[in-house]
């Protein structure tokens, strides 16, 4: 009887286990569902805390480390990302997505053969069925420093063949999609994803991101608010109707006050709804500098230092707010800590500003001279950030066009011939017409008897007929060349320019060639170019300076150059 009664005894208390064990596993998966239910709401701190829990509670839970290290590596934490992907190696259970971790930071670190092998263990042995391993495989190549959406698409495509009906593959499809600049593709795949899981607002979100980049904003606002009908709580339809609204704030100048007042009142619902931890601040910071609220971005950079001293990625926004807001020794101190701190990677946009920051430093107070070592310490980091982004000579426009306002020709000429040299740029015209302009002033300016800079004027020269090219209707560069040559003192090449200029303008009709300032410079033409004829060809040159008494019978310079010649 003792015997059976401790059986039975032993029966119930297994069964009570096994019932505890299950309990614990299914409470085990909601919170990991939980976790990625928090991580897709961008609410990051509290999908670590979940998943760090669940880690403590049960470290043979490989999906836990995996899914937390993924976590990190968004948030650029990669020390402590690659710590949990490794341990999570030695977990029992999932252990094996660790290696996709793994396989990202690779990527990132453009060993794409590391990388692959790391995939390949992660995917050995997987049932025909399973996708979940190459979805995250396919989000690695997304996520990577260096996207590769085709990998991702190639990756995915592949598994559909064998599940189309999952809805993660679906929605990471229509990532790819999107990535690769496929928009017809990503629709498709993004509504399969809300129609196999309707509780997947994301995917039903990015419906309205790619009606967004298509520039129908009022149709993705439309997508948004029917996301927002579902779950009024789902804080990142707020950040991309923020962007929307900034978009159209940037399309319609005119009401630009009120839309980015709109856009800003949807980014702090976005913030609300997430944490005010100092990643949401960062990416807080992040949408002020697009919105160019430097005002504004200094002050949370500065929230952003009392929360944590030590994070150097602040001193990024210090410094680009300083720079903004003409905190010189600010924005130099911040900038250099940023791009010094051996964890952080500087990018184009850190050396340029903190190179034009040096140069604005160096500026005297009048705005009229600079001194040249602030100069050339300037230059150096300019240097250094076009070597990264080719395209960032555009951000150099407007400062070459203060400098030159300022009559700060020669400085002006060099900030305009990285953009004149760059034909991708979308300031190439301009920036060679002021750089053409810059180095003629720098030298029609010095004074008499000075000896001009031929190699400046030649790349004058060079630069209108870059200007012409992609401009011909562009008058001025004629007449400018014709000036760059005098200067040079080519006169067969100056007057060829006037006589462009001048018969292209007349090409045009009496009434422009009548206007005032076009008069003035046909005038300018007819006596510079018979002047170049006086001593080869006086009757060409009296021909030329009764062409301008024409214009003008009160012309000195003709008149009495016209006896000398007689």
């Amino acid at each position: 009887m003792k015997n059976k009664l401790t059986t039975m005894k032993m029966n119930k208390l297994t069964t009570f286990s096994v019932a505890i064990m299950a309990s614990a596993f299914t409470a085990q998966a909601q919170d990991i569902n939980q976790a990625r239910k928090a991580i897709d709401a961008e609410q990051f701190e509290s999908a670590k805390t979940i998943l760090k829990s669940i880690i403590k509670a049960k470290p043979s839970n490989g999906t836990a480390y995996f899914t937390l290290g993924n976590v990190y590596l968004n948030q650029s934490v990669e020390d402590s990302a690659k710590i949990y992907f490794q341990e999570g190696l030695s977990a029992s259970d999932g252990a094996k997505l660790n290696y996709i971790g793994l396989g990202q930071m690779d990527l990132d670190k453009n060993d794409v053969t590391g990388a692959q092998a790391k995939f390949a263990l992660a995917s050995k042995d997987m049932k025909k069925k399973d996708v979940q391993e190459f979805v995250y495989i396919a989000r690695a190549y997304m996520n990577a420093n260096k996207p590769d959406y085709k990998s991702a698409i190639a990756i995915l495509t592949r598994a559909a063949i064998n599940n189309s009906q999952d809805a993660q593959l679906q929605l990471a499809l229509g990532d790819a999609y999107y990535g690769d600049g496929k928009q017809n593709e990503a629709y498709v795949a993004y509504r399969s994803a809300f129609q196999l899981d309707s509780s997947l607002l994301r995917a039903k979100m990015q419906l309205g991101v790619l009606l967004k980049g298509a520039k129908s904003y009022d149709e993705a606002s439309k997508a948004y608010n029917e996301v927002i009908a579902i779950n009024p709580n789902y804080g990142p339809v707020y950040r991309e109707l923020a962007e929307t609204y900034y978009k159209i704030a940037r399309n319609k100048p005119s009401q630009a006050a009120a839309n980015y007042k709109i856009a800003m009142g949807y980014y702090d619902k976005y913030m609300s709804l997430t944490d005010y931890s100092i990643n949401s601040r960062m990416r807080r910071a992040d949408f002020l500098i697009l919105m160019e609220d430097y005002v504004a971005l200094e002050a949370e950079a500065n929230k952003m230092i009392e929360l944590d001293k030590v994070n150097p990625r602040i001193y990024r926004y210090l410094g680009y707010a300083a720079y903004k807001n003409g905190n010189v020794d600010v924005a130099i101190k911040s900038l250099e800590s940023f791009i010094n701190a051996p964890a952080n990677k500087p990018i184009a946009l850190d050396y340029l500003y903190l190179g034009l920051t040096k140069i604005k430093k160096g500026t005297s107070a009048d705005g009229l001279s600079i001194d040249p070592v602030a100069f050339s310490s300037g230059l150096v980091d300019i240097k250094k950030a076009i070597d990264m982004e080719p395209l960032a000579v555009q951000e150099l426009s407007e400062v070459g066009k203060q400098l030159f306002t300022q009559k700060l020709y020669t400085e002006s000429a060099v900030m305009f011939e990285f953009g004149a040299n760059t034909p991708e740029s979308t300031s190439f015209l301009d920036d060679n017409v002021y750089y053409g302009l810059a180095n003629y002033y720098a030298n029609v300016n010095k004074e008499k008897g000075a000896k001009v800079d031929a190699i400046a004027l030649q790349k004058a020269d060079a630069a209108f007929d870059k200007v012409l090219v992609a401009s011909p209707t562009y008058l001025e560069a004629y007449l400018y060349k014709a000036r760059t040559n005098r200067l040079l003192e080519k006169d067969d090449a100056m007057v060829q320019n006037y006589e462009a200029y001048v018969a292209k303008t007349m090409e045009l009709g009496a009434e422009e060639a009548a206007k005032p300032a076009v008069k003035a410079k046909i005038i300018e033409s007819y006596n510079n170019m018979a002047a170049s004829f006086a001593n080869t060809d006086k009757l060409k040159a009296i021909e030329y300076f009764k062409k301008t008494l024409a214009l003008d019978p009160a012309n000195s310079y003709a008149a009495e150059s016209i006896k000398i010649l007689k």
